[in-house]
C-alpha cells in the first residue's frame, strides 16, 4: 500500500505493474480500492501498470465530513495520476466509480485513452432519488453500515455467490459512515452525462451485469446506444458486481477493450 497527498487529503492506493500502458480502477459505494484486486492481480501480470485508489471517505484515504461532489473525486484522481507521472490512461469505474469516470471524461478528456462504465447510469438524479440520498446518509451517521449492508448484500451480488459476497460484505461494514454519507450527499446533486457520452471519443466498454438491480441492463443500453463506437457486455449471472462474481468473463471484456486503446 501506499499514500500520497494530494488535493489538502491523504489517498491510500495500489500501484503494480510497469511500463506506459496504464489502467486506472474507480470504486464504487461504499466499497474500497480492494474491489479491484483480480483486475490489479490480472493485468499488471499482462504488462499494464494499473493503479487502483481509495477515493476520498472511504478505505485508507482522508475520511472529509459533509459533502463530496462527484467532481472532487475526479479532480483527486486528476492530481493523483499528475502526482505519479502519469499523463494518459484508460480509466474504468463501477457504480458510482462509473459516475466518476464519466464526469472526468467531461473534465480531462484529454488524459484519456479508453474508458470502462460498469453497471453505472448517466441520467441526473430525479427528485425523489436526491431525496432517498439525502435520507440514507442521515441513516448512515445515525445507524452505521451493519444495518445497511446487510439489508443490500443480496442486491449487490447474485444469490449464492458467497465468495463474492464475503468480500462485499467486508468493504460495506469497513466503510467509514461519514465517508459514505458525504458521496451520497454528493451523488444526489450530480449532473445528467447524456450529453457527456455523445462527446466521448476513445475506445468505450460499457458492461453490466444481467441481474442487476441498480444499475439494470437499460441503464447499459441507455450508454451503449449514445457513446460512439462503444463495446456492450451483460454478464450472465452477475448483479450489480460482475468484476467480483465473473471475475473471468469480466477480464476477457476488458481486455478486449484494453487491445484498442
Amino acid at each position: 500500500m501506499s499514500t500520497a497527498q494530494v488535493n489538502g487529503i491523504t489517498i491510500g492506493y495500489d500501484d503494480e505493474g510497469t511500463g506506459d500502458d496504464v489502467l486506472v480502477l474507480v470504486h464504487g459505494h461504499p466499497f474500497d480500492r480492494s474491489m479491484w484486486r483480480p483486475q490489479v492481480e490480472h493485468f499488471s501480470a499482462r504488462g499494464w501498470r494499473v493503479i487502483a485508489a481509495d477515493l476520498r471517505g472511504y478505505g485508507e484515504s482522508t475520511v472529509v465530513p459533509g459533502v463530496t461532489p462527484l467532481p472532487v473525486f475526479a479532480a483527486d484522481i486528476a492530481a493523483l495520476l499528475t502526482h505519479l507521472g502519469v499523463e494518459r490512461f484508460v480509466l474504468g469505474g463501477l457504480s458510482m466509480g462509473g459516475q466518476i469516470v464519466l464526469e472526468f471524461a467531461r473534465e480531462f478528456p484529454d488524459r484519456l485513452r479508453g474508458l470502462i462504465l460498469a453497471d453505472t447510469f448517466a441520467q441526473g438524479e430525479a427528485e425523489d432519488g436526491r431525496r432517498k440520498r439525502h435520507e440514507m446518509a442521515d441513516r448512515l451517521l445515525r445507524e452505521g453500515m451493519a444495518g445497511y449492508a446487510d439489508e443490500v448484500l443480496w442486491k449487490m451480488v447474485a444469490p449464492h455467490n458467497t465468495e463474492a459476497a464475503a468480500h462485499v460484505a467486508k468493504m460495506m461494514h469497513n466503510a467509514p459512515p461519514q465517508g459514505a454519507a458525504a458521496a451520497l450527499r454528493g451523488r444526489a446533486n450530480r449532473r445528467d452525462h447524456t450529453e457527456t457520452l455523445g462527446m466521448i471519443t476513445v475506445p468505450t466498454l460499457v458492461v453490466v451485469g444481467s441481474d442487476d438491480e441498480y444499475t439494470p441492463v437499460e441503464d447499459a443500453e441507455y450508454m451503449h446506444e449514445r457513446v460512439p463506437g462503444s463495446t456492450l457486455k451483460v454478464v450472465d449471472g452477475a448483479a450489480h458486481m460482475p468484476n467480483l462474481e465473473r471475475v473471468e468473463v469480466f477480464n476477457k471484456a476488458v481486455e478486449e477493450l484494453l487491445a484498442q486503446a
